[in-house]
């Protein structure tokens, strides 16, 4: 009888340890699910043995997550892709698209993996297959994208976890060699950039570019002296500022940086010995950077 009772205690206790056990693996899953949620940045790219130049973010350069009881959401500019942990499939048709995505996700092994599988509407015909990991780690959140034989992993960070660089000590009289009027072409686009003399703290700079015949874009722009440093402010359309510091300058070169912003996080002028200048865009580290060539106007 006594043997029976300690064997049945025994059993019990063990029902609940299995039990606490559970619970415990299933809120310690639901921590570190809840770490996806929020807006991702890219920061670097980790794949391995990729050339620095060739170096880019694995998915969006930005993109955001939610995540609910049952199901972490991709929050998209063009919409939001509900994926729920349990396996099923969600489908996506974009108007005017000949194809259907679907999407399936789960937890798996630490991290939010799901794929999606690329289908032609009219006959159900797979022509494509991407599958994502997400796993977050104390550096930020890892980015795993394998599509057909490439396979790609990037660092990506809430924007306020990034951390931002230290100003370059300097005066708008400092960038006095960027003032005047700039003109160059890239393919068969004409693009301008035209800068006042440096005066009252303050640089402002326009720029367009023509196609055609038409202004396809234009670009409000200034230099403003903050804190003992500078800072360059640009307005793409018009639309609201993004700022970038002054990280390193020198009579022929400035360089500006936000690595808080998706693209560009860093921005360069340059002047040329023959007295050209140039002007590149491009990520905080790694990437190939956009190069623009540009000549004094009437020069």
């Amino acid at each position: 009888m006594h043997l029976r009772i300690c064997l049945a205690a025994a059993l019990a206790l063990l029902a609940t340890l299995g039990t606490a056990t559970a619970w415990i693996s299933r809120a310690a899953q639901g921590d570190e699910l809840r770490a996806l949620d929020g807006e991702w940045l890219f920061v670097e790219d980790r794949t391995e043995g990729r050339p620095v130049e060739q170096q880019q973010p694995s998915m969006a350069r930005k993109f955001a997550l939610r995540v609910e009881a049952d199901a972490v959401v991709l929050v998209r500019s063009d919409g939001e892709v509900r994926m729920a942990l349990d396996g099923s499939t969600t489908q996506v048709e974009r108007k005017g698209s000949s194809s259907v995505s679907r999407y399936r996700g789960e937890w798996k092994d630490g991290a939010f993996q799901y794929e999606i599988e690329i289908v032609r509407a009219s006959d159900n015909t797979r022509t494509g297959l991407i599958r994502t990991e997400m796993r977050v780690t104390a550096d930020g959140m890892l980015a795993r994208v394998i599509v057909d034989s490439m396979d790609s992993t990037a660092l990506y960070r809430h924007p306020k976890d990034i951390p931002l660089p230290a100003s370059a000590k300097a005066a708008i009289g400092d960038l006095a060699w960027l003032g005047g009027a700039w003109v160059g072409t890239k393919g068969s686009s004409s693009i301008e950039e035209r800068w006042s003399p440096p005066l009252g703290g303050a640089m402002l700079g326009v720029s367009r570019t023509v196609k055609n015949g038409s202004m396809v874009a234009f670009e409000y722009l200034r230099v403003v002296e903050r804190e003992g440093g500078l800072v360059y402010v640009a307005q793409p359309g018009g639309k609201s500022p993004t700022e970038f510091v002054l990280t390193e300058l020198n009579p022929t070169r400035a360089v500006f940086e936000n690595p808080r912003h998706d693209f560009p996080q860093r921005i360069l002028y340059e002047l040329a010995a023959e007295g050209g200048l140039s002007a590149s865009i491009g990520y905080s580290r790694g990437g190939r950077p956009q190069r623009f060539e540009f000549k004094r106007e009437g020069g």
